[in-house]
């Protein structure tokens, strides 16, 4: 009887080691395509030309004037107008992600700005 079991064991095991040993995937390795990657990320930066460049030191949301705001990059004197107006409306901005809540100012404008802004 031993013989027996030991003898099942063995084809078993045999019998999955082949099985795993001969599975191969059929699809191809995956890829990551970093060349896509940098166009995506130079397309959300904010345009060039727009601001006056950027800034010495950082400049507070909460109590900048317009001008000073569009010295931001990627801030013109629509979108300063409008961060002030929404500071006016909906109080100081706690964070400097508060800055999505303004119209026009996405997730990339953001990207741009987050190293020369601050909320003091």
């Amino acid at each position: 009887m031993e013989k027996w079991i030991l003898a099942l064991t063995a084809a078993f095991l045999v019998g999955t080691a082949g099985y795993f040993a001969g599975v191969r995937s059929s699809s191809a390795p995956y890829r990551v395509d970093t060349a896509y990657l940098e166009q995506t990320a130079e397309a959300s930066l904010p345009p060039a030309g727009t601001g006056q460049g950027a800034p010495e030191g950082k400049i507070d949301l909460n109590t900048a004037t317009a001008r000073e705001l569009e010295a931001l990059p990627g801030i013109g004197e629509v979108r300063a107008r409008a961060i002030v107006a929404d500071r006016e409306a909906n109080g100081p901005f706690r964070i400097v992600e508060d800055l999505t809540r303004v119209k026009g100012i996405g997730e990339g404008t953001l990207a741009g700005l987050i190293d020369y802004v601050t909320v003091d």
